[in-house]
């Protein structure tokens, strides 16, 4: 696709596709944590507290099962550019916008589809791990909503 020019319903079936797997993802993890979110009684090791956690993890603990799902999701979403041989700054663009937004997607839609929370308990008063809000949502979801967009303008863009 690099090179071309896209058409918008194939930015559509793309954004589209990425919430369709944010919905499936949901979904596995509301079948491994149940109400418990971020692996909060998951038999994995768990760093609690350290400053690299504040500026790259929200404050959040970082666990092992986090350790190995996010890499996983990366190559998966990579997983296009290594089976058709292609690799572009516009596609690894992309590839990361893609991952972000479906991160967003994924987070929000555990708390919708999950019967332990649904949409009235999405507050900072109901979720410990989420320490920083803005507005109505987690300020992670605001930062990583702007990176998408600029990622995916930019991969989308006509060349000049």
């Amino acid at each position: 696709m690099t090179g071309s020019t896209v058409k918008p319903w194939q930015i559509a079936a793309t954004l589209a596709w990425v919430a369709l797997l944010g919905l499936f993802f949901a979904q596995v993890e509301i079948q491994i944590e149940g109400a418990a979110g971020w692996a909060a009684n998951l038999p994995t090791w768990r760093i609690e507290h350290h400053w690299l956690l504040d500026i790259f993890w929200g404050g959040r603990p970082m666990t092992g099962y986090h350790a190995w799902v996010f890499p996983f999701v990366a190559l998966f979403f990579h997983f296009p550019l290594l089976f058709l041989g292609q690799w572009s700054w516009r596609l690894e663009a992309r590839a990361i916008g893609c991952i972000m937004l479906f991160w967003v997607i994924e987070d929000y839609l555990w708390f919708v589809m999950n019967p332990a929370y649904g949409v009235a308990h999405f507050s900072p008063a109901h979720i410990a791990w989420h320490k920083h809000w803005m507005l109505f949502a987690p300020t992670d979801y605001w930062v990583s909503l702007l990176a998408a967009s600029a990622l995916l303008y930019f991969s989308y863009r006509r060349k000049s």
